[in-house]
């Protein structure tokens, strides 16, 4: 009896082994104990961007610097879309779009470009009918101001807006602004207005050099071939210029904003709302603000 009792156990015991043995290892960790299952991984995927293509961005030559960097970061969120920057004088922004250009984001450095093709603005600020912002779409994105500024070494010694007019009577002096259709060109001839200049009188005697955009008048400045010019206090904080005088709302007619919409004319219109709403996010405020915009949002 003793005998088979043993054997009975001998064989309990092999079929124990046996069991074990055919295990695959697949045996769930206890709970806490950080062991994964095989096969298995800790990573979550990141979600898949579904933006892709192309879209153009249209923005005022005073954003260049800043927009650089701004449309740099939108990309790396985004790799699938390349955004194109065209810079340049708002008025010559605008009269692409109007005749036909492809933009699907449009900054302007004065509401009166934005107006232009704004079928919402009043009849007077868009005689034509023009319309070609997405509705619901504009926003007033940044602040800027319009600064007295003179090249390196200040050689006409100018410290103020009074300084400038007692400064069209010295031989030899040059100032440098934005034309008429450059939007600082219209905010320096309202500072003409308040100072009791006549440009018409000072460009015929050879005392004013006009620049294509604010990009141009800042050149003069820092090339030292003007002694003073009106820019935006971001294109002298770019550019390393002295801002001798900041001028008031009431010199330049009003606060200086910059407008954003998504244009009709554009190609990728989910690509173009994505960048709109990066425009008024954290990062992008940073690179507006790092070179002297306010941001408004």
């Amino acid at each position: 009896m003793k005998k088979i009792i043993s054997v009975i156990a001998a064989l309990l015991l092999c079929t124990g082994l046996l069991a074990a043995c055919g295990s695959t290892g697949n045996t769930p960790a206890p709970a806490g104990s950080g062991a994964e299952p095989a096969g298995s991984s800790s990573v979550t995927p990141a979600p898949a961007d579904d933006l892709s293509g192309e879209i153009t961005v249209y923005a005022a030559a005073s954003l260049t610097e800043s927009m650089d960097q701004i449309i740099e970061a939108f990309e790396k969120e985004h790799p699938n879309v390349t955004v194109t920057p065209n810079y340049g004088s708002s008025g010559t922004l605008v009269d692409q779009i109007i005749e036909g250009a492809p933009c699907d984001v449009f900054v302007s450095a004065a509401q009166k470009q934005m107006n232009m093709i704004d079928v919402t603005a009043d009849a007077e600020k868009n005689p034509d009918g023009n319309d070609f912002v997405v509705p619901d779409t504009r926003i007033d994105l940044l602040e800027n101001k319009c600064v007295l500024a003179v090249p390196e070494g200040n050689p006409a010694n100018i410290q103020s807006f009074d300084d400038l007019k007692a400064s069209f009577d010295t031989d030899g002096f040059l100032f440098a602004m934005g034309g008429e259709s450059v939007p600082v060109g219209a905010y320096t001839q309202k500072i003409f207005e308040s100072l009791g200049l006549d440009e018409g009188s000072l460009a015929n005697a050879g005392e004013i050099t006009y620049g294509e955009d604010v990009k141009g008048v800042t050149s003069a400045l820092t090339e030292g071939t003007a002694q003073a010019g009106v820019i935006y206090a971001s294109d002298a904080y770019s550019a390393g210029l002295d801002a001798v005088a900041v001028a008031t709302e009431e010199q330049t007619g009003g606060k200086v904003i910059y407008p954003a919409a998504q244009i009709t004319s554009g190609t990728n219109p989910d690509a173009a709302k994505a960048f709109l709403e990066f425009l008024t996010g954290p990062e992008a405020k940073g690179f507006f603000e790092g070179v002297g915009f306010t941001a408004l949002f």
